[in-house]
């Protein structure tokens, strides 16, 4: 497996993670032959959020590995707080502390590597300082992070907390690369040029902070459901010509596919059956070539200019 460091901290972490979200729906016995699978073949960062299956996901994780001291000293948890039921964002001191308790708790350990705040709380103000600074202080979180915020959002988080967001997770894959398009279509008059995120894949490059793709085999092409759906034929076409010389399957492919970016990402797969897992984790340390990564983005439906 294939290692990339979480921003400039010095943790070594794969460039695939597994994520967790949907463990709240799996048996015990499942997520074991999940954990060991993935744990086997080096994938040992594992993402969470106290938002799943309102916390299932995160206690049945630690139940049935039977988390004890050895075995959470070779793995990184990350988990995610902030989203909070009835349509709220809340980023205020209170919130986070009780949340990463609950998490901790649930996890059967005493500290995450990283925390992210989930989604941007635009009524968040120095509160959100003390909490970190206190997770920190406690030992209780090594790193934070954010998901699904864009640029001004972290930059703000960063001079009002003081510290360094090492993460910002996004949704990005072959069936979703809205991050590529606007840089391709600077000043043209096409929908793509539209910049709605800030830029911020440019952004978490100059600043060293690692993007977390999540979603990486998700999405649509002209209303096609990527994998899901035959009638995207074009880009499962070009996936498969493509796997083929890199001795990849489609799926894997597209996930290489966003690993290969010299954004050095890390892909957050939600996939919760054994086999596909396996399958998956293949795309670590593929590097596809210029050419095939650019005929898989004009595959799926983007234009150059």
């Amino acid at each position: 497996m294939r290692k990339i460091e979480l921003s400039k901290t010095g943790l070594m972490v794969p460039d695939i993670a597994i994520g967790c979200m949907n463990y709240c729906g799996k048996e015990e016995k499942e997520i074991e032959v999940l954990v060991k699978t993935a744990m086997e073949m080096g994938a040992n960062f594992f993402d969470h959020a106290d938002i799943y299956g309102g916390g299932e996901s995160e206690r049945k994780f630690a139940s049935a590995i039977n988390m004890n001291g050895e075995l959470r000293s070779k793995m990184i948890l990350q988990s995610k707080c902030a989203i909070v039921p009835h349509q709220r964002y809340d980023f205020s001191k209170e919130h986070i502390l009780k949340s990463v308790d609950g998490t901790l708790q649930r996890l059967r350990t005493d500290y995450l590597d990283v925390l992210l705040l989930h989604r941007p709380d635009t009524l968040f103000d120095e509160e959100v300082a003390e909490a970190f600074a206190e997770l920190k202080k406690s030992g209780k979180v090594r790193f934070f992070g954010v998901s699904n915020h864009n640029p001004m959002q972290m930059q703000l988080l960063e001079k009002i907390t003081g510290e360094k967001l090492v993460a910002n997770q996004l949704q990005f894959g072959v069936a979703h690369s809205e991050m590529i398009a606007n840089g391709i279509n600077v000043n043209m008059k096409t929908p793509s040029a539209n910049v709605k995120d800030g830029a911020v894949l440019e952004y978490c490059r100059l600043t060293d902070t690692t993007i977390q793709a999540w979603g990486p085999v998700r999405g649509t092409v002209k209303g096609k459901t990527i994998f899901n759906d035959e009638n995207c034929t074009d880009l499962l076409k070009k996936l498969e010509e493509v796997g083929k010389e890199y001795g990849l399957s489609k799926e894997a492919t597209a996930i290489a596919w966003i690993l290969r970016h010299p954004a050095n990402m890390q892909a957050i797969l939600g996939t919760t059956n054994a086999d596909r897992l396996k399958d998956y984790l293949t795309a670590s340390g593929v590097k596809i070539d210029r050419q095939h990564w650019y005929d898989i983005y004009a595959a799926a439906g983007n234009n150059l200019p």
